[in-house]
């Protein structure tokens, strides 16, 4: 993911309210979410290239999701695959404080990153470039491709976007949901973040939407959990040809399992 946009109990039907877009380069072989063959608990996309996935959740209720934090300068070709994190979590039972206090005291020098992790009590955050675990209060947050909340245009239009459709009563649609997601205007120049890229390169990145010849959005993701413990989950994939051309859709609905140890 390079984008996640998240109420945390802001609504009175909704425990979570997550949008996300993955953005990736257009080469790098890549399957939509499905519940995984070895796990059918699993509900991930997955990276067929290295073999983990960027975002998941589980029937019994493990959530994670995790963007790259852009450094251009450090970037280690070795480094092992961050999407491994997430897979590791979801497959796991530790919890999730306990989980990224792990990582955080692992000596696997992962590119830099920020992982989400959480389960039906709570919900963390933690980044190898900031190195503190933080258990999140009730709020609305956005993440991009620097620490949490980070105010990159197109975070804060993404908190503000959904702080907006949150003010209105009764069940959230899906279709505004995505609509903020499908945002493709550009900051003006003194706006835009200065990560090492190069000017040309922060104007690609900048939209919630992004579209250009090698790399672009990839796929969008809805994830609503209703405080009833009842989870949908919708993605739309796109054409790397055309970018913003739908060409698969996933829905999934389930009841997080009652009972688990979470």
């Amino acid at each position: 993911m390079c984008l996640i946009i998240f109420a945390y109990k802001q609504h009175p039907d909704y425990r979570l309210i997550l949008v996300a877009n993955r953005d990736e380069f257009y080469e790098r072989p890549t399957r939509p979410a499905a519940f995984w063959g070895g796990r059918p608990d699993m509900l991930a996309g997955k990276d067929l290239q290295a073999g983990g996935t960027w975002m998941g959740i589980t029937r019994n209720g493990r959530l994670a999701a995790l963007t790259n934090y852009r450094d251009p300068k450090n970037i280690n070709p070795e480094a092992d695959s961050r999407g491994m994190l997430v897979t590791s979590y979801l497959t796991g039972r530790m919890d999730p404080q306990h989980y990224l206090e792990k990582i955080d005291s692992s000596k696997i020098p992962y590119n830099g990153f920020n992982l989400l992790t959480g389960d039906s009590q709570h919900l963390y955050y933690y980044s190898n470039r900031e190195r503190v675990v933080r258990k999140l209060a009730p709020g609305i947050y956005g993440l991009s491709n620097h620490l949490l909340d980070t105010p990159w245009p197109k975070v804060s239009k993404g908190k503000s976007k959904l702080a907006s459709l949150l003010k209105a009563e009764g069940p959230l649609n899906i279709e505004p949901l995505f609509s903020i997601l499908t945002n493709r205007s550009v900051a003006d120049d003194n706006e835009l973040p200065d990560t090492g890229v190069g000017r040309e390169w922060e104007r690609v990145l900048a939209p919630m939407f992004i579209s250009s010849d090698i790399y672009g959005t990839r796929s969008s993701t809805i994830l609503l959990w209703e405080k009833t413990h009842e989870v949908q989950f919708e993605e739309q994939t796109f054409d790397p040809e055309n970018p913003g051309r739908v060409v698969g859709t996933v829905s999934e609905q389930f009841v997080i399992e009652a009972g688990s140890n979470l």
